[in-house]
């Protein structure tokens, strides 16, 4: 379809990711736009023919909170996003959503007030800037006095005030995408909802435009805003808390550290990171009450080991290779207690002892590191 050729109705039905932005005019006395809400979600499962993806699920997410969504594909966080958004056509959906104290479960998504940023942007690629960030604006006849106020007032928020005139293809990816962000904070929406919104992004364009977010969510502390995304940087970075999904449930729902540092089973530790997965009686030492423990596992992170002369800790084994990233080093370390599965270091370059491929060493580190976690 030829968008550049249709009328601005015609665009927003030909473009469904922007129609959260639009409200209907006869609906707009209904929504209060500005107020700052936290969002209630009660049981909520989803079916597609005999797939379920979110199973019986409920969660509060806090007023002005930041909440990531982690998980793998098909784990159902975009499903989730997508339900709040009000866009769910299931084959069977059960469940309610409380959006700034309103019930929004059969509200059609263009009356309810919510701000959407999806990884593809949608701006309109004849409209400038400045029309594209007006559009959901005129589409609830706002004065065009405040309509100037607000994309102005919208697009130095985004750092973008003086591109009012420019027209999207001659942007950049990082700046296309700040449009899109200010198009979806100019109508004040209760919530502001961003689905993979850095994966088009290259990694350096990536963390300055994490960066920007992180900054713009503290320049606006009363927003709530929920971000799918599958990277575990934007989780530890941007999040207030974290959502980890695993096959429509919820896996752990908490601070991003704490996910980290006190993970519930195997699954959370390794997507948050590196983690190494140890019987206890190997990390343990005998006498210590952990040591017997058979229905748990000893997470240890590699940063909390040190490789020592051997003899000089509590493990032993040989260095089987040694990976060089920039300031660290990442090495893999056969332990003599456990000959199959390395053990992974990580050590800042030039801190410790220099590791050598085939070295025998020693691996210390603290037992209060060590984290007991179900399989």
């Amino acid at each position: 379809m030829n968008t550049a050729s249709l009328a601005p109705a015609q665009m927003a039905r030909a473009l469904p990711d922007v129609s959260g932005l639009i409200d209907a005019p006869e609906a707009a006395d209904a929504v209060q736009a500005g107020g700052a809400a936290g969002v209630q979600i009660d049981r909520l499962s989803v079916r597609f023919g005999a797939r379920t993806v979110l199973d019986d699920l409920s969660l509060t997410i806090r007023r002005g909170e930041l909440l990531t969504v982690l998980g793998r594909s098909g784990c159902g966080k975009t499903t989730l996003l997508r339900f709040i958004a009000g866009f769910i056509e299931a084959d069977a959906l059960a469940g309610s959503l409380t959006v700034a104290g309103r019930d929004l479960t059969h509200v059609p998504p263009h009356q309810r007030n919510l701000g959407l940023l999806f990884q593809s942007y949608a701006l309109f690629p004849h409209l400038t800037v400045f029309e594209n960030v007006a559009f959901g604006l005129k589409a609830r006849r706002v004065p065009a006095r405040d309509i100037a106020r607000r994309v102005a007032d919208a697009l130095k928020l985004v750092q973008l005030g003086d591109a009012g005139h420019v027209m999207p293809a001659q942007l950049s990816g990082g700046m296309q995408q700040r449009v899109a962000l200010a198009r979806a904070l100019v109508i004040e929406p209760d919530v502001l909802l961003l689905d993979e919104p850095l994966s088009a992004l290259d990694a350096n364009l990536r963390a300055s435009v994490r960066s920007e977010l992180k900054a713009l969510h503290e320049r606006l502390p009363d927003l709530t805003i929920v971000c799918v995304t599958h990277d575990q940087d934007d989780a530890l970075v941007l999040s207030d808390r974290t959502l980890l999904m695993r096959d429509g449930r919820i896996a752990q729902l908490g601070t991003p550290q704490q996910l980290y540092d006190t993970p519930n089973d195997a699954y959370v530790a390794r997507y948050l990171g590196a983690a190494n997965l140890l019987p206890p009686s190997v990390a343990f030492p005998v006498g210590d009450a952990r040591y017997g423990v058979r229905d748990k596992l000893a997470c240890l992170r590699p940063e909390s080991l040190r490789i020592v002369p051997l003899g000089e800790g509590g493990l032993h084994g040989t260095i089987e290779s040694v990976e060089w990233y920039g300031s660290v080093l990442s090495v893999p370390v056969l332990l003599d207690a456990m000959p199959n599965e390395p053990v992974l270091v990580t050590m800042q370059r030039g801190h410790g002892m220099t590791p050598e491929k085939g070295m025998r060493v020693s691996l210390r580190y603290e037992v209060d590191d060590v984290v007991l976690i179900n399989p």
